[in-house]
């Protein structure tokens, strides 16, 4: 059996084992999501899933750490990445249960990144679709913080229905591990598999309608790994287009976050403030259910993962025209659906 199908099966296993667990946890500690005016759900759901998540996947990467035979210097990278993995559970944890303001939570996911940064899991260059190469420098550092950081709050932000940030999560994981797959990059390959067995596990309690929500918790542990996942492949694959492959595979999350962004902005808004003019918020608005807007984002962003697979496989010139398609049909269905409107979406049922 190989390592990485080992890796998703156990994730997945301890997922499904210890979720219960994590809901019994959460009722007695008062860790539960009430209802409000922006949010979907009717009644009190236990919130910490995230921490379910976050064993299933250090159980399966332990486990394979003792099997597998690691270079030093990948070993050091995997090592700063669980212990900053770690360390954004934590942030999580406490946000999930003391709700902190934006900024403070803002700065332990700072601090997350720059643990990782210090055990040289850093973007050092990129390439374009050319194979041309660009090196950061001393923008490196900061290049690489904000790109963590970004990649988290796009999944934490998109955590807005039930199993859709698990959904989504798992599609981007499934999408880097064919991609590490192809590049011949184990440890990514490995990553990826146990990060998609720990979401997908998490995922049957998830799903409409939902026993437990991953909360912070859940939320910034996937996007932080993600990120972290996806330097580690950059550094080590130049043969790849760099980032782009990621972003394609996050491209959902991260969209939806830029035109969040810009609908704030045009509309005077403070940008960390939530509201209802998500996709998903405008996909019930047209009469979705939750199931179905979940679904159709499942599809959007598998067909998002199969374009950043083709990019591997094909020339620039090629590659370049998806990455303008893609961008195209993107921009013309937000516009459909009034992404970039500011106006109060109507009240949902």
């Amino acid at each position: 059996m190989p390592s990485y199908v080992l890796a998703f099966g156990i994730a997945l296993i301890v997922a499904l084992v210890i979720t219960p667990g994590v809901i019994r946890l959460a009722a007695k500690t008062g860790a539960m999501d009430a209802p409000d005016a922006r949010k979907v759900h009717k009644k009190p759901i236990p919130r910490i899933g995230g921490l379910g998540i976050y064993v299933a996947f250090m159980v399966s990467i332990l486990l394979m750490m003792g099997l597998a035979n690691f270079e030093e210097e990948t070993m050091h990278g995997l090592i700063g990445l669980l212990v900053s993995g770690t360390l954004i559970v934590i942030v999580g944890l406490i946000d999930d249960y003391r709700n902190l303001p934006a900024k403070v939570k803002l700065v332990g996911q700072i601090l997350a990144a720059c643990v990782l940064v210090a055990f040289d899991v850093r973007i050092d260059f990129i390439t374009d679709p050319f194979g041309d190469f660009f090196y950061l420098e001393y923008l490196a550092v900061p290049a690489t913080i904000f790109w963590i950081v970004g990649l988290t709050n796009t999944v934490n932000l998109i955590d807005g229905l039930d199993g859709l940030a698990a959904g989504v999560s798992t599609i981007a994981a499934i999408t880097i591990f064919l991609v590490a797959l192809q590049q011949n990059f184990f440890l990514v390959a490995l990553l990826t598999a146990s990060l998609a067995g720990a979401a997908f596990g998490f995922l049957y309690y998830n799903f409409n309608p939902a026993r437990i929500f991953m909360g912070d918790t859940g939320s910034m542990f996937l996007g932080f790994m993600l990120a972290g996942i996806s330097v580690i492949g950059a550094v080590k694959s130049a043969a790849t287009i760099a980032l782009i492959v990621p972003i394609l595979a996050l491209g959902l999350p991260i969209l939806d976050t830029t035109f969040a962004i810009v609908r704030r902005y045009r509309g005077g808004v403070p940008i960390f403030k939530p509201d209802k003019g998500h996709l998903h918020h405008r996909l019930l608005d047209l009469g979705f259910t939750q199931r179905q807007a979940v679904l159709l984002m499942y599809i959007i962003s598998a067909l998002l993962g199969l374009s950043a697979v083709a990019l591997t496989e094909v020339s620039s010139g090629i590659a370049i025209l998806i990455v303008c398609f893609v961008l195209m049909a993107v921009f013309f269905g937000a516009k459909k659906l009034g992404i970039f409107h500011t106006e109060k979406s109507a009240h949902i049922h």
